[in-house]
């Protein structure tokens, strides 16, 4: 088991690392050394030393797993409830009317304008994925586009303009080696290919 220390686990994970810990630290109070903890549990020796170093300052307690890493969310609980219904009242009812589409630029400006707090579009994009919303692409359409004439044009003219594939016939994908007859390449003894030279 690798053991590397990092964020963005999940409670899951947090668990299962947690659970690694306390092995480990049953293990110290069976007087087993370090290095041999590693060992056994599939860790780095410094992670396990890290560790020794802890439970002989707090034993087991100190270490228990503390919850997620990473920096709060700037939002209260209550104003993330607030933005969720927001989102739900879609882009339109935001001032974006051209689409109904929420992109992590729209969220993070609705942010700001909504509770006063600067968020990054990544950050907010972040936010979206823990409330339940997809953040979406809007699509870049031109204003003049005629679909009729766009549906004829593939329908009629595209028909005519496309030239035919090639016929399907025997043939090599190789280079250096023609098709081959019944198997065997042209050039092979057999193969209906020129006799080599004598």
């Amino acid at each position: 088991m690798r053991y590397a220390d990092g964020g963005g686990l999940t409670a899951k994970a947090r668990q299962r690392r947690e659970a690694v810990r306390l092995e480990a630290a049953a293990l110290f109070g069976e007087g087993v050394k370090p290095p041999e903890v590693a060992r056994q549990l599939r860790v780095s020796c410094k992670s396990v030393y890290q560790w020794h170093q802890a439970w002989k300052r707090g034993g087991a307690a100190a270490l228990g797993s503390r919850g997620p890493h990473g920096q709060r969310c700037k939002l209260s609980v209550r104003c993330q409830e607030k933005l969720a219904a927001y989102l739900d009242q879609g882009p339109a009812a935001h001032g974006w009317d051209e689409d109904q589409v929420w992109t992590g630029a729209r969220v993070a400006t609705l942010i700001g304008r909504k509770f006063h707090v600067s968020y990054s579009v990544s950050g907010a994009t972040r936010l979206m994925r823990r409330l339940g919303f997809t953040p979406q692409i809007p699509a870049r359409r031109s204003a003049e586009r005629d679909e009729q004439a766009v549906t004829a044009w593939k329908e009629a003219t595209w028909a005519e303009v496309k030239a035919p594939g090639r016929p399907a016939a025997d043939g090599s994908a190789s280079r250096t080696r023609p098709a081959s007859r019944a198997g065997r390449p042209v050039d092979a003894p057999g193969g209906g290919g020129a006799s080599p030279r004598s």
